[in-house]
């Protein structure tokens, strides 16, 4: 979009049948979509006049997802309709490059079609990552793109990787009343977190029933039957599950490019290098997205295709991504944080202090029977600017970009008086942060 709007001639070629891509087809929209249906259900469960009817509902997950449907052809007829408005054309099919002007498209009916361009952009995004040895073929094993198809509710659920995915549909899953192992490599929980708001993810998950194992690494994954498998671990232990969802790592898109004709080399785990501009070892070819590694997010991936699309038009442009992107974690509570960790801050030996706001003091939470959860304060003991948010429960993607956009401010504007002497909403859950500020420059005195 970026592109034609600054007067280039844009074609896109889309190996899927509709436009959109992973986001859109089997992984943030359906995945969050599915998220929402269970989450709509776990209040109604909680909620009083709910309460005698509901505890023996149990949904199938087939239907569930079926809600998912809907969002996505919304989704996709509103990106149909941005190519169009913008006069970019689509082509269907493979592509793979045949030197560093030309590409070759197989269409879905076996077609060629050779296409040149002055300049590319490599946006393929990612898949999940599938080891050797795990027999992804079987009906009771999955991964973050198939699970969703699941048409069968499982009695027990066996997640391996306890990163954001992992964690994600642990969560959504051990909602719907499902027995869920989830197992992890690590010695903790989304290890990039402030460790508080680790701790607290992993109280509130074991809290709902989800067995976690930490340390942990597999050794081999025994099929049983078509509706069983059971994972053996290196430390002896053997899990049997009605459903495998394998959720360890991902993997860029990038085998069949045809890259090595152009001396690009992609790393072991399928991305490709970029300079500060997204441009390649070829400069006239960019990579955006997934397929460039970290952070791997959305929204990060659509400002990464901008500023690519202004510097291919103006090699001027300085445009960068912004210093401080929030993290959005959808478990149940949600997760939310942008800027430093209290761990990175006694790393680097700055003097911080902390100010807390718990839910359960915030009425809008009252009301809302949201009352899990807290938005944390990290800021400068003597400058009083803030270096950190961190935000666990209640709507915290939503509440943390109030936080975000003082943060990036310079100067005076970017202090905990500021949350102090702004008038909120009442009640809201944005009072939090006043709560918090207020809390935080009490402990000065």
């Amino acid at each position: 979009m970026q592109a034609s709007k600054l007067g280039r001639s844009v074609i896109v070629i889309e190996r899927h049948e509709q436009v959109g891509g992973g986001c859109t087809h089997w992984g943030t929209i359906p995945s969050k979509s599915l998220r929402h249906a269970i989450h709509g259900l776990m209040e109604a469960r909680q909620h009083p006049l709910c309460r005698q009817a509901l505890p023996t509902f149990q949904p199938d997950v087939a239907a569930l997802l079926q809600a998912a449907g809907s969002v996505i052809a919304s989704q996709v007829e509103l990106r149909q309709g941005f190519y169009e408005r913008n006069r970019v054309e689509i082509l269907r099919g493979q592509a793979r490059f045949l030197d560093p002007h030309h590409v070759e498209v197989v269409g879905p009916d076996d077609t060629l079609t050779r296409v040149r361009g002055t300049h590319f952009v490599i946006a393929t995004g990612s898949r999940p990552y599938r080891p050797p040895g795990v027999n992804f073929e079987h009906p009771a094993i999955f991964d973050a793109d198939t699970i969703l198809r699941l048409r069968r509710t499982p009695g027990t659920l066996l997640i391996y990787g306890a990163g954001v995915v992992g964690c994600e549909y642990a969560s959504m899953f051990r909602g719907l009343n499902i027995k869920v192992n989830l197992v992890n490599t690590r010695a903790r929980l989304l290890e990039f977190l402030d460790d508080e708001i680790s701790d607290a993810l992993s109280y509130h998950l074991r809290d709902s029933g989800v067995l976690i194992r930490h340390d942990e690494e597999v050794d081999r994954v025994e099929e049983v039957s078509e509706r069983a498998v059971i994972m053996h671990l290196k430390s002896g232990k053997q899990i049997k599950c009605d459903a495998l969802l394998w959720a360890n790592g991902r993997t860029g898109n990038t085998s069949g490019l045809g890259l090595e004709t152009l001396g690009l080399e992609a790393d072991v785990r399928g991305n490709v290098s970029v300079d500060e501009h997204y441009r390649t070892a070829q400069p006239h070819i960019y990579a955006v997205g997934d397929v460039v590694g970290p952070p791997a997010l959305a929204s990060v991936a659509y400002d990464q295709g901008r500023f690519a699309a202004r510097h291919i038009v103006d090699p001027s442009d300085t445009h960068r991504l912004a210093r401080f992107i929030p993290t959005g974690i959808y478990t149940s509570p949600e997760i939310s944080s942008v800027g430093q960790t209290e761990r990175e801050l006694t790393a680097a030996h700055v003097p911080y202090e902390v100010g807390r706001s718990p839910f359960k003091s915030l009425a809008c939470a009252q009301i809302t029977g949201q009352t899990v959860g807290m938005l944390k304060l990290l800021f400068h003991r003597e400058t009083l600017a803030v270096l950190g948010i961190h935000c666990f429960g209640y709507q915290a993607a939503e509440i943390v970009h109030i936080g975000q956009a003082i943060i990036a401010q310079e100067g005076p504007a970017n202090t905990l008086d500021y949350f102090i002497d702004t008038t909120f909403n009442y009640p809201t859950m944005a009072e939090g942060y006043r709560v918090a500020a207020l809390n935080g420059k009490n402990r000065l005195r």
